[in-house]
């Protein structure tokens, strides 16, 4: 169970071990953090000999495993003592909509942590463009010369004039997930991927009530979750929220129109309601991975923090389970799959930077690493390449990793046949309107009559209202 409010304080002061907050459930008796021995290297703690006494307060985006956030606290409590600082960590959901908003406030009003780490790809952009950020390209080129490149996606998400705003710290792969058994069973093929269409064929062939199969497992709703699959639908039927450059809006296009059309035709159309699950029309972050996990669906669209419960809590599911890139449509023939990195930032004002870059460099790899990967298997990797050989668990824990790694190398950007290059440039406006959820909104209005086209055209006019608060004249 979460907090009472989304900045739930836990302190660490040397060793000292306080309750632990996460996403899964709040019994008696939470899984215990992997056991790992976590070490400081000297070098660290040579740098750190200057630093000894000091303090420094942290943000974490809240994992979605209780194990690999408890192991997080394990590493801090750890580098804690060994340098004799104080780490205060909170931790902070990244689904609320307003945390950038949060942020931003403190930084302003000189209340801010010293450090975070967030997702690049959602909140790097929005807090450079508000002036929140330090430039930590030093911290950057030091972390090269020990562990080669981090994931190509960063270079995109946290580079800015070409100058680093954020530390790569640990790579999400994005995934979709099936049931090879029941393809199987239908006959079905198991591919490396699929077009949204057969996917959505599939799902409906697959599907039994009477049984408790639905092979339909992604919602429409107020969901990260929602606007990653919405989203991917539009660019792959060739449309867009904003041009390559990210500054000007261009979501309201026939492509657009056709994906949301082809989303809400599975909502709306009787012919695919055997396969949708009771209640998916309010489903939120935790609902898939609950119902994935229920074993009652043949398809849903997560990180790997589903793959990762099952494999953590020996769900027979996991046995059962074809991880895949993704989906292609009629503007794309490969997975738009390159995943994000959860990246350390530091804030403008920060009262101890060089105690935050340091708890940066130490959480990045090693053991400090190890232990929340451990937690949150493929949920969790390495951003760094050489990480990745650090240890024998990176190349031959789980069959999942060979392609996680191999996303972590993709090339990009993916061009689409309507001109769009992906990853896009990092865009505040885009990330602002998907942290309002006007994706979503704009699908429910579908599911409750709108007709596609007015949808898409009153959502285009929200989007341009949000770029323009952002200082980006349309």
């Amino acid at each position: 169970m979460e907090g009472k409010t989304d900045w739930s304080r836990r302190r660490f002061l040397g060793m000292s071990a306080l309750g632990v907050l996460g996403l899964a459930g709040c019994g008696d008796n939470p899984p215990s953090a992997p056991q790992v021995d976590v070490q400081v290297p000297k070098a660290l703690l040579d740098e750190a000999a200057e630093l000894r006494g000091g303090s420094v307060g942290m943000l974490s985006q809240k994992l979605y495993s209780e194990t690999a956030n408890q192991a997080l606290d394990k590493s801090l409590q750890v580098f804690a003592k060994a340098t004799g600082t104080t780490v205060r960590n909170d931790l902070v959901s990244g689904d609320t909509g307003d945390m950038v908003a949060k942020m931003d406030a403190e930084v302003q009003a000189g209340t801010s942590r010293d450090l975070a780490f967030v997702s690049d790809r959602r909140f790097v952009g929005q807090l450079h463009n508000l002036g929140d950020l330090t430039d930590v390209t030093d911290v950057v080129d030091e972390m090269r010369a020990l562990y080669g490149e981090p994931a190509t996606e960063a270079n995109n998400f946290c580079v800015f004039d070409g100058r680093w705003y954020a530390i790569p710290y640990h790579f999400i792969g994005s995934a979709m997930y099936l049931r090879k058994d029941w393809y199987e069973e239908k006959g079905l093929p198991i591919r490396p991927h699929y077009t949204w269409e057969e996917l959505r064929d599939n799902a409906l062939e697959v599907s039994d009530p009477s049984k408790r199969r639905f092979g339909w497992g992604l919602t429409a709703n107020r969901s990260g979750d929602a606007n990653g699959f919405i989203a991917n639908v539009i660019n792959c039927y060739g449309g867009a929220i904003a041009d390559n450059t990210g500054t000007k809006v261009v979501f309201n296009s026939p492509e657009t129109v056709d994906g949301v059309r082809f989303i809400g035709d599975i909502y709306t159309n009787p012919k695919y309601a055997p396969m949708l699950p009771p209640g998916i029309g309010s489903w939120t972050d935790s609902s898939n991975n609950e119902n994935w996990l229920a074993q009652i669906l043949g398809l849903t669209l997560n990180q790997y923090s589903v793959y990762a419960d099952s494999k953590t809590s020996d769900n027979p599911v996991y046995a059962n389970t074809h991880p895949f890139n993704g989906a292609t449509g009629p503007a794309i023939d490969q997975p738009l799959a390159f995943g994000e990195s959860n990246s350390f930032v530091v804030f403008k004002g920060a009262k101890n930077p060089d105690l935050a870059k340091l708890v940066a460099k130490f959480m990045v790899s090693g053991s400090a690493l190890l232990g929340v990967a451990k937690g949150a298997p493929c949920l969790v990797n390495p951003s760094w390449d050489k990480v990745w050989d650090s240890d024998p668990y990176y190349t031959s824990g789980d069959p999942a990793f060979a392609a996680l790694r191999e996303q972590t190398r993709a090339e990009l950007p993916m061009k689409s046949k309507t001109g769009y290059a992906f990853p896009q440039a990092p865009s505040p406006g885009e990330q602002a309107a998907t942290a309002a959820y006007l994706l979503t909104d704009m699908m429910q209005s579908v599911i409750q009559g709108t007709r596609p086209a007015d949808a898409v055209a009153s959502t285009h006019a929200r989007i341009v209202q949000v770029f323009e608060q952002q200082g980006y004249k349309q």
